[in-house]
């Protein structure tokens, strides 16, 4: 049962008035009666065009769904009539001012990282500098793999050849700008020629650069430029306690003085930020990543605040003005380290539907800014392309967060989520394995960069792409994931710091500048982000759908038993085949959709997917089966929680708002955490 402290007329739980009063608000010198005096102002005048926005966002679905039941088209002139399109701006250019250069002006990997969990918010901040060698070492990024028992000469050989080769392509066109020396040990630094630092370790008494003949020991890449602290899909928070953990990371991070200590191979390791790099000549290099903290939607409420009328507070609003204070201390320089060298605070704003939402996010934290006593626009939104309105409206939403947009990004898993969610009523959709062939998927990955381009992104802010899910294939991502700074994105989503380190060297060998200015100047049609993925006149064998059931089925299960059951909201977790994929919450949605769709429009019946959830449980079970903590689910399905709560996201998913997962899991997990013996 929370407990609740009056403020200012609302019911705060009492573990976050005591974070906010005693952790946030004395360093900033902000008296609390004012602060929370102002917390209930803006709840009061932002709470009531919140849950209007929503409302909105269900009549324009509800109208798109008996358009399409009663077998006409939503097309643009229908989506023009009901305002869910809305006129484009006349050409304009972002506005947005003091931006650090690891958003504005350099393109390099970006990490999205738990918030609820220390060590790995430390290891994604920390992973601005990655070893070549050790990512190339011990990963699959080269042919074969090291033997176990000690350094295998082989393996050391291949990874000392390719970084080798690595180095005799950006040499030529880098700029040496200092070193530092450590006894024998000297680092070499240099600026490549798309921006991008790496350095050369010259050690003879290492064990590598004892026996090289240039005796190189490492070579170092700047990493992650900039890391995602979400408090979002990735978590599994649906209480103050939650909420609180959370926001005191957030804050140790500001401050500088988080740490986390942790047993590994038996030993006691103590993990905090790395400092910054001082060469010889006094010349600083940044030591971290840029840190953005991603705030919830528009969509939840969250108990951790109960407004006056006793209704729970929108979790959104509470997320921008915690995260907002906590982000003061970085810009008061109140911290060990300066995060924002710029002076300003970036949030990523989420699963906004459409330009009306974007302008009420500008709006709110421009209020947070009142309350904070900060310059306007020093909060700055990074804007998630992954709901359908938005992208169909993308320059409309960008004008909306002129002078504070800081990113735009595609996301495969839940826009497709959304893209089946709206067209539910359309027909049955393509298997999930063929949607990136699709032509809304093109049109809608063009779309973004080439919008972003027009509205003035370049030498502003980020333009980015999506996460590479699966940790353990590093080849294929060295393969693959050079499209992205080809498409010219200046970002994209890594699952590790290894592969941070991996991916940046897409950065130092594609100018993505070069490829921004070879695009072609067309924005691609918006008729073909509208084409609704239909499997029209297909007939699936019994085959084809057992294999499409339980290929969603194992997925949603395989993340829900870990998110109820555990609290985990991002994890590696093995797929089908039992290849791990970092997953979160975006994984369920697309999933529960697409079982929901073909539900609907008779491709499966109820049975087949009761079929398909047992069957998967039990994989899943197994897959989890050296796991200490783990519930298993089969034999077990009326009892198990997960179980429930994965049958209900795909069974009550066509009714879910916006094909959102939020609702279900949050009430699934707080059942299970009632239950959960306290300590």
């Amino acid at each position: 049962m929370t407990d609740y402290t009056d403020r200012a007329g609302l019911q705060v739980a009492t573990t976050l008035a005591r974070f906010v009063e005693e952790a946030v608000l004395p360093p900033l010198g902000i008296d609390a009666d004012g602060f929370w005096a102002g917390v209930a102002a803006i709840f009061a005048e932002h709470a009531p065009v919140n849950r209007t926005l929503l409302a909105k966002r269900d009549a324009l679905q509800s109208a798109i769904d008996a358009r399409l039941a009663s077998g006409a088209a939503a097309d643009e002139p229908f989506l023009r009539e009901i305002g869910y399109l809305v006129p484009e701006p006349a050409p304009f250019s972002i506005g947005t001012a003091n931006v650090d250069a690891e958003i504005a002006t350099l393109a390099g990997p970006q990490l999205v990282v738990p918030a609820l969990n220390a060590r790995f918010v430390l290891n994604a901040a920390n992973a601005r500098w990655g070893s070549l060698y050790d990512a190339l070492y011990g990963t699959d990024a080269i042919p074969g793999e090291a033997s176990p028992g000690g350094y295998d000469a082989v393996r050391g050989t291949q990874v000392i050849a390719w970084a080798r080769a690595f180095l005799d392509q950006v040499l030529p066109s880098a700029t040496e700008i200092g070193s530092t020396a450590e006894g024998a040990r000297q680092t070499i630094y240099y600026r490549g020629a798309h921006g991008l630092h790496f350095a050369i370790v010259r050690d003879p008494g290492h064990p590598i650069g004892r026996d090289d003949p240039q005796h190189i020991a490492d070579v170092l890449l700047e990493s992650a430029l900039t890391a995602i602290i979400d408090l979002e899909d990735s978590v599994a928070a649906v209480d103050a306690e939650d909420k609180v953990l959370g926001y005191a990371n957030w804050l140790g991070l500001m401050h500088g003085n988080l740490a986390e200590t942790f047993e590994k191979n038996g030993r006691s390791l103590t993990r905090t930020l790395a400092p910054d790099r001082v060469l010889a000549d006094g010349t600083t290099l940044p030591g971290r990543a840029l840190l953005l903290v991603r705030n919830v939607g528009h969509l939840m409420t969250t108990p951790a605040v109960l407004l006056p009328d006793g209704g729970e507070a929108p979790e959104g609003i509470l997320d921008a003005i915690v995260t907002g204070a906590i982000g003061l201390h970085d810009v008061q320089g109140l911290g060990r380290f300066r995060n924002s060298r710029a002076g300003s605070i970036y949030v990523v704003k989420p699963k906004m539907h459409g330009p009306e939402e974007c302008a009420f996010a500008d709006r709110l934290y421009g209020a947070v800014e009142g309350l904070l006593g900060l310059a306007p626009n020093t909060i700055k939104i990074g804007l998630m392309d992954e709901e359908r309105r938005t992208s169909a409206n993308l320059a409309a939403c960008i004008h909306a967060l002129k002078d504070r947009l800081f990113f735009i990004n595609t996301g495969f898993l839940d826009r497709t989520g959304d893209e089946i969610h709206t067209s539910m009523h359309a027909g049955a959709m393509v298997p999930k394995s063929e949607m990136k062939a699709t032509r809304w998927i093109a049109a809608y990955e063009a779309r973004n960069v080439r919008i972003g381009l027009d509205c003035g992104l370049a030498g502003r802010a980020q333009i980015g792409k999506g996460m590479w899910a699966a940790p353990d294939r590093m080849a294929d991502m060295l393969a693959q994931k050079s499209a992205h700074p080809k498409s010219g994105a200046t970002t994209a989503w890594v699952p590790s710091p290894a592969a941070a380190t991996l991916h940046a060297t897409h950065y130092h060998q594609v100018d993505v500048a070069a490829c921004q200015r070879a695009l072609p100047p067309e924005v691609p049609p918006l008729a073909d982000l509208l084409t609704v993925p239909l499997a029209e006149g297909r007939n699936w064998t019994a085959e084809e759908i057992e294999r499409e059931l339980d290929n969603n089925a194992q997925g949603i299960l395989g993340y829900v038993v870990r998110w109820i059951d555990q609290g985990v909201g991002c994890s590696k977790v093995p797929d089908i085949h039992d290849v791990g994929l970092m997953e979160d919450r975006a994984t369920l949605r697309i999933s529960s959709q697409h079982i929901a769709n073909w539900l609907l429009h008779g491709v499966a019946t109820p049975d087949q997917v009761d079929a398909a959830l047992r069957r998967m449980a039990a994989k899943v079970d197994a897959q989890n089966a050296g796991d200490p903590l783990y519930r298993p689910m089969a034999g077990h399905e009326a009892q198990s929680l997960a179980f429930q709560a994965a049958r209900a996201l795909i069974f009550e998913g066509v009714a879910q708002p916006s094909g959102y997962t939020e609702p279900l899991l949050h009430r699934f997990r707080a059942r299970a955490k009632a239950l959960e013996p306290c300590v």
